[in-house]
């Protein structure tokens, strides 16, 4: 037996996930036609079977409603029908918390799970990157690993020499190229004519 809001036994939950893959079926023959108001008070009593009841009730229903609401550019491996699967588990773990207020109560709840699990699917399919085809022919525009080792190569002998001049020649010269400057504009930062 399954007790309700704490530790589930996996032979349970694993019944209870063939009973939402299993097609819709009827009540029991000669059994009573409880409502879900009584039902659900059972299973939050620890009652198995009206657990069971309860959901083979609300399932095919909960099937037809949510049947075709997740886009197909939005699904992987994941199906609306799975969808339903994964939000009747979790509601059946926490079923105990669970507040009914009237005829009907219970299977709004799940809709609405169902949907808040549709929507969040949505929008992990909007954070995925889309696939896009790699062409083999496509150069790198980037600098090769030989043109970057000669860059490297070439400020380190810059920096060597600018260590050799004095400090006006250095100044000069960055002035001239590094910032680029006119020969106006280097005499003027050096104060020369």
């Amino acid at each position: 037996m399954v007790r309700l809001g704490g530790s589930y036994d996996t032979a349970r939950l694993s019944a209870l996930v063939f009973l939402i893959a299993a097609p819709a079926m009827n009540e029991p023959p000669g059994g009573s036609v409880d409502s879900t108001v009584e039902l659900l008070q059972r299973a939050k009593a620890g009652d198995s079977a009206a657990l069971d009841r309860l959901f083979t009730r609300c399932l095919p229903a909960l099937r037809r409603w949510s049947s075709g609401r997740l886009p197909r550019w939005s699904r992987d491996l994941l199906d609306t029908d799975d969808l339903v699967q994964e939000t009747v588990i979790r509601v059946v773990k926490r079923i105990d918390t669970f507040e009914l207020r009237h005829e009907g109560a219970l299977l709004a709840y799940l809709r609405q799970a169902v949907m808040n699990r549709i929507r969040d699917e949505l929008r992990r399919s909007h954070r995925t990157p889309g696939t896009a085809a790699l062409d083999d022919n496509e150069r790198d525009r980037g600098a090769s690993p030989l043109e970057m080792t000669i860059g490297q190569e070439a400020v380190e002998r810059y920096e060597t020499a600018l260590a050799r001049l004095r400090p006006e020649e250095r100044e000069a010269i960055v002035a001239r190229i590094e910032m680029d400057g006119t020969y106006q504009d280097v005499a003027q930062a050096l104060g020369k004519p």
